[in-house]
């Protein structure tokens, strides 16, 4: 095997370059390399000085996550660490990339770093149910003091060349890197003396405020250990020697890797990348097709949402309005989220200006001849959208994608009205679209391979997480929202009210229960939806009317003042005016009211969605168990250290959520077990074994 550490001598400078595409992961296999490269250096007498630096495009961007299921390796991030730390000659870390995780630890051990313009650092383990166990939390407040480093573990974020240098983290900003890293390493072992992060005191800081800010995270965290206790640790910085503040972070690291949720939040991981792939088995994947100029029709909320995504990403852009006076409104709404972005200071005026500069207004279709993908995004009926597809097909080149942007309609009647049907695929995504990170890729019956990979292309670029779904009313999240969002009302006639509902799915992790949500979004839009789809209402489903009268009397939700809520004062307020409507359904339906326990709302709930997910991993609809997490996750709402409905099923046992899907049975046909999952705990096998 190839080594994946080398030290190259530069006079009596060592230059330590790890090369372990494609981002320099901390493997167990190079953590022994790197601990014996920095071993041979500080026992070489002809060597006063050492860099640690990276091939590649990246310094280290971490652990090696395939790993986090084994036994820790022999050689811990930690013992590179202290190493460093200890030895009697100067190390400066060269940090190019990404310097994440115990990248960044290793780099907070050097004696000074160095960063590249494009270089950025941070500790992200709890985003994936862990934190720091290297001495992250306890060199970083040495280094930026106690309340950036609170605020760096608990979110995970980046922190660019930039900042990094105004909060302390690293002492200077380097074109030619390695060269100046080699200046300074020579120039601190000239001077005999230089920095040791551990020995550091940690700035004065008012404790009253960091205790307060970590009760805020937790409090945000919404049931989320990691971010706690990170910040915790942090804590322990004031008021702990370093080396005892080290070994409670370390011994705390060890128990969150083997817990619940890390495994769950590691799940969700593998899960939004192998979401990004077409799955194994279907043949050698083609190659994508070039997108450069991109067609959006429609500049409602939806289509400028789409038009900022895709001039985010570097698109040329042309939207197509029915008239000028609706291309100015779109381009006010496009101008007024760049606004608040340079408000905000999230983004400078040239990056607006080169951004809008990509961006043409139009009303004539034929602007579009030379485009490489056209989005549609008008309203959601269908004879509109059959009338854009004609009349695409008409104009743009025969290799053009064309996409819907629809939530619930078939794409296979909208590919029917070109010529070149296996061109044409639904891009549904979720509002606000240039915040949102889920895009679901919806696949026609003659959508071809090289279609699809393009459309996972255009999503990487757009920084959205894709998930491939087949057509069918919904596709996968609406489709399980609406069976779970239905029993939450047939949990309102059997005697829960909508406060106990939200409150038990908030306990659980949401951070919105859906009646709170529903006055958010508007319930007209729910309602319209209902009376379009009256007359295909199947007869023997169970059907609560409470919406329905709710919009009767014009409470639309958070827009009219009231809906489910009242929402007169500053927060939402329970109304009595719901709760009787609420009786009277269960009166008008024979139902004795009982008290639904938030432990039976969370177990309905939970049932209803893995029930339809086992429905649409049969159908087809949904690829993979672990897409179905992806989707809920990044697009719903539920809570990603429990990982998604399916791998929250694994865990909690099938044979428990079976038994509670068929105590739902008497609410419908829609609530019927599914075979699948019938046929999984007859077998003894769970969801996870069907990913891929």
């Amino acid at each position: 095997m190839r080594s994946m550490v080398t030290i190259e001598r530069h006079g009596d400078v060592a230059v330590i370059e790890i090369d372990n595409p494609p981002v320099n992961a901390l493997s167990n296999a190079l953590r022994q390399e790197v601990l014996a490269a920095v071993n041979a250096v500080i026992a070489d007498g002809h060597v006063r000085g050492a860099v640690i630096a990276c091939a590649g495009a990246s310094f280290i961007a971490g652990a090696d996550i395939r790993e986090f299921d084994q036994p820790p390796g022999e050689v811990v991030t930690g013992d590179i660490c202290n190493a460093i730390e200890g030895a009697a000659k100067p190390f400066v870390a060269a940090l190019h990339g990404t310097a994440l995780g115990g990248g960044f630890e290793i780099a907070m051990a050097c004696h000074a770093r160095i960063m590249a313009p494009d270089g950025s650092v941070g500790l992200p383990e709890s985003r994936i149910g862990m934190m720091p166990g290297a001495g992250g939390t306890q060199r970083l407040p040495r280094l930026a003091g106690a309340m950036v480093a609170l605020e760096m573990v608990a979110s995970g974020r980046h922190v660019g060349a930039a900042e990094a240098v105004k909060l302390g983290l690293v002492e200077e900003i380097a074109t030619d890197l390695r060269k100046e890293a080699v200046v300074r390493a020579r120039a601190l072992a000239d001077a005999g003396h230089w920095h040791v992060t551990a020995a550091r005191p940690v700035p004065p800081v008012d404790r009253a405020a960091f205790d307060a800010a970590l009760a805020g995270i937790r409090k945000r965290a919404r049931g989320a250990i990691a971010p706690g206790a990170a910040g915790e640790a942090v804590g322990w910085a004031l008021d702990l020697p370093f080396a005892e503040g080290l070994a409670r972070e370390r011994a705390r690291a060890v128990e969150l890797r083997g817990s619940a949720q890390c495994k769950a939040l590691r799940h969700i991981f593998h899960a939004d990348r192998r979401a990004a792939r077409l799955p194994e088995g279907s043949g050698r994947a083609p190659g994508a097709w070039p997108v450069k100029h991109v067609g959006i029709i429609g500049g409602g909320t939806m289509g400028s949402g789409i038009t900022i995504a895709l001039l985010e990403a570097g698109y040329k852009v042309t939207m197509v309005e029915t008239s000028l006076s609706r291309a100015a409104s779109a381009e006010a709404r496009i101008r007024a989220v760049h606004a608040r972005q340079y408000g905000a200071g999230r983004l400078r005026q040239a990056a607006i200006e080169d951004r809008l500069r990509r961006l043409t207004y139009t009303y004539k279709l034929d602007r579009l001849a030379d485009a490489d993908l056209v989005i549609e995004a008008i309203i959601e009926e269908m004879p509109a959208k059959q009338e854009v597809f004609r009349a695409l097909s008409a104009v743009v080149r025969r290799d053009c994608i064309l996409a819907s942007n629809t939530s619930r309609l078939d794409i296979n009647q909208l590919a029917d009205q070109v010529d070149a049907p296996e061109r044409v695929l639904g891009l549904h995504f979720f509002s606000p679209a240039h915040v949102m990170r889920l895009l679901e890729i919806v696949r026609a019956d003659r959508t071809s391979p090289e279609v699809l990979v393009t459309a996972l292309a255009v999503a990487g670029r757009l920084k959205k997480q894709p998930v491939i779904a087949g057509v069918c009313d919904g596709f996968i999240g609406n489709r399980i929202l609406g069976r779970w969002w239905a029993q939450c009302d047939f949990m309102l006639e059997d005697g829960a009210f909508p406060e106990e509902i939200d409150v038990a799915l908030e306990g659980y992790g949401f951070a919105m229960g859906p009646y709170a949500v529903a006055d958010l979004a508007g319930l007209d839009i729910a309602w319209a939806g209902r009376k379009a789809n009256a007359a295909t209402r199947n007869p023997n489903a169970r059907d609560v009317k409470i919406i329905d009268w709710l919009c009767e009397q014009g409470r639309f939700g958070q827009k009219t003042g009231k809906g489910w809520y009242d929402h007169g004062g500053a927060r939402r307020a329970v109304d009595p005016a719901v709760h009787a409507l609420v009786e009277r359904a269960s009166a008008e339906r024979g139902v004795a009211r009982r008290k639904v326990a938030p432990e039976e709302i969370v177990a309905r709930v939970l049932a209803a969605m893995v029930n339809e997910g086992a429905k649409l991993l049969a159908e087809g609809i949904a690829l993979r168990p672990s897409d179905i997490d992806v989707a809920l996750v990044h697009g719903y709402g539920y809570p990603a250290w429990r990982g998604g409905p399916m791998h929250e099923a694994d865990r909690i046992g099938l044979d428990k959520i079976l038994a509670t899907v068929k105590t739902m049975q008497h609410d419908g046909p829609d609530f019927a077990p599914s075979a699948l999952l019938e046929e999984m705990v007859a077998a003894g096998r769970n969801f996870a074994s069907l990913n891929q």
